[in-house]
C-alpha cells in the first residue's frame, strides 16, 4: 500500500507546486529536507553507537544476565510455555532489557535473535506460534523507562529539557505492553477454541 502513496504524494506535490507557481519553494523544500534528513540520521547514529556500547560493555560485564534473571519470573508469566526453555527466556529477556532502556534500534538484533529461537520451539513453522505473537507485541509497544530515541530527537529540535517526557513516557509504554499483552493472549485464547 505504501508503494502507491509515497508515489501519490510526490506526484501531487510537484502538480500543486506548479499550479501554485511554487517551484521554487518545493525546490527549497527538497534540498532543506535532504539536508535534516542527513542531520537526524547522524544524530541518531551516534544516539546508537553510544548506547549500544554502553550494551555491549553491560552484556560483556554480566549486568544484562543479571536484568535477565531479574524479569524471568515476570517473563515466564508471559510463556508459561517457555518456563523450561532457558535459551528462548534468555534472549527474550536480553531484548526486554534493550527496550526498557529505550535503545529500541541497538534491540532490534537481540529481538531477531528472540523471534529466530522462538521459531526453532514452533511446532508449525507456516504459523507464528502464541509466544511469537505475543512477543511481537510486546516488542511493538516498547516499554521503556528511559526515552533515549525520543530525547535525542527533542534534544535536535531545540528542547531545553529532552527528559521530560519521561513520565508520560513511561505512563503510555506501560498502558500500551498491558494491552497489548491482553489483547494478545485474548486473541490466542480465541484463536485455540475456534480450532478446537
Amino acid at each position: 500500500m505504501m508503494n502507491y502513496i509515497w508515489p501519490l504524494m510526490i506526484v501531487i506535490s510537484f502538480v500543486s507546486s506548479i499550479i501554485t507557481g511554487r517551484v521554487p519553494e518545493l525546490s527549497k523544500a527538497i534540498i532543506q529536507g535532504g539536508q535534516d534528513a542527513v542531520e537526524l540520521l547522524i544524530r541518531l547514529l551516534s544516539m546508537l553507537c553510544l548506547w549500544g556500547g554502553v550494551m555491549e560493555i553491560a552484556q560483556q560485564s554480566g549486568i544484562t544476565k543479571t536484568l535477565s534473571r531479574v524479569m524471568k519470573p515476570i517473563l515466564k508469566l508471559i510463556f508459561p510455555s517457555l518456563k523450561k526453555e532457558n535459551y528462548a527466556l534468555e534472549a527474550i529477556s536480553m531484548n526486554v532489557t534493550a527496550n526498557v532502556l529505550g535503545l529500541g534500534n541497538a534491540a532490534t538484533p537481540l529481538g531477531l535473535e528472540s523471534m529466530r529461537r522462538l521459531q526453532q520451539l514452533n511446532k508449525n513453522t507456516e504459523v507464528a506460534s502464541d509466544e511469537m505473537v505475543v512477543f511481537v507485541v510486546m516488542n511493538t509497544a516498547a516499554m521503556h523507562i528511559i526515552p533515549t530515541t525520543v530525547a535525542t530527537l527533542r534534544s535536535q529540535y531545540g528542547s531545553e529539557n529532552p527528559m521530560e517526557i519521561m513520565p508520560a513516557s513511561i505512563l503510555t509504554s506501560v498502558c500500551a505492553l498491558g494491552v497489548g499483552i491482553a489483547v494478545a493472549k485474548i486473541g490466542n485464547y480465541l484463536g485455540r477454541r475456534k480450532k478446537k
